[in-house]
């Protein structure tokens, strides 16, 4: 019997007239279909959600793109000018190793070889030049700031330590790495050289590298060895890239030479900066 929706077991053996009664079915066994909840983490793939290290659907997958060349499989959908933004797209510049980097500073301590550009012709690096001109900042700046103070020292007088060199050696060498190589990719476009950006950031970072030693040597107190010590560091420095860029630039034609030129030149006025703004010492 039901009552107020609830059930009520009733005897079989007390009910009176006709009603027949219901045989015990024992235990009875309820069968569930299987149920379509999932385990987690999903072991499948779902849209762009595979083992949870891809972006959602709704969200933008520029980052997720892989590099040209890479072993990853291209994403469908966006991209274009705006992987400029994406720091894939520079992880094939920053994939070197120690003994890569070793080599090729060994490569720019021997500038009348020549080779850098074709060693690195496939594989140019930004890790290098970007670390190399960090360690030149630090370098001109405790050393400059070493030898300024024992200048004063020996001769008894006031030091004050000078925070523009840093911020000056910053935007020396950072810019000078920059921007001389955008105009000279700009230069050669418009002579219809092949030329890489990367490769010219490579290559004048990596150039760059004879003065960190050049700058260890500025300790000594002699005006006339300082000289020497740029002299010899922005001649090395300008010989590296003219050598390396004179094969490239030959095939602007006639005017080739004034190319390789203003490249020497260029690299020789940069030494000369450093020895007036960082090798001199003023008291």
């Amino acid at each position: 019997m039901m009552s107020g929706g609830n059930y009520t077991t009733i005897d079989n053996q007390n009910v009176s007239g006709s009603v027949p009664a219901v045989p015990d079915q024992g235990q009875i066994t309820v069968k569930f279909t299987d149920s379509n909840l999932q385990t987690f983490p999903p072991s499948g793939t779902q849209g762009k959600i595979s083992g949870g290290s891809q972006p959602p659907r709704d969200a933008d997958d520029t980052f997720s793109k892989p590099i040209s060349g890479s072993d990853e499989s291209p994403q469908q959908g966006g991209g274009g000018w705006f992987r400029t933004f994406s720091i894939s797209s520079y992880k094939q510049y920053f994939d070197v190793d120690t003994s890569d980097v070793l080599e090729r500073i060994k490569d720019s301590l021997y500038p009348f070889r020549g080779t850098f550009n074709e060693r690195t012709a496939d594989t140019p690096d930004l890790y290098g030049p970007f670390w190399i001109c960090t360690t030149l900042i630090f370098v001109a700046a405790s050393i400059g700031t070493f030898v300024t103070y024992l200048a004063h020292k020996l001769q008894n007088k006031d030091w004050n330590y000078d925070i523009n060199l840093v911020t000056w050696s910053a935007g020396l060498f950072y810019g000078y790495v920059t921007i001389v190589p955008v105009g000279l990719y700009v230069i050669l476009k418009y002579f219809s050289v092949p030329s890489g950006l990367v490769q010219l950031f490579c290559l004048y970072g990596y150039s760059l590298f004879v003065f960190i030693p050049a700058l260890c040597l500025s300790v000594v107190p002699l005006e006339i060895f300082r000289w020497v010590i740029a002299g010899v560091a922005g001649f090395m420095s300008a010989t590296f890239v003219a050598l390396n860029l004179r094969a490239h630039i030959k095939s602007a034609g006639e005017r080739w030479f004034l190319i390789v030129a203003s490249i020497f030149l260029l690299q020789l006025a940069l030494a000369v900066i450093l020895k007036l703004y960082l090798f001199t010492v003023t008291v």
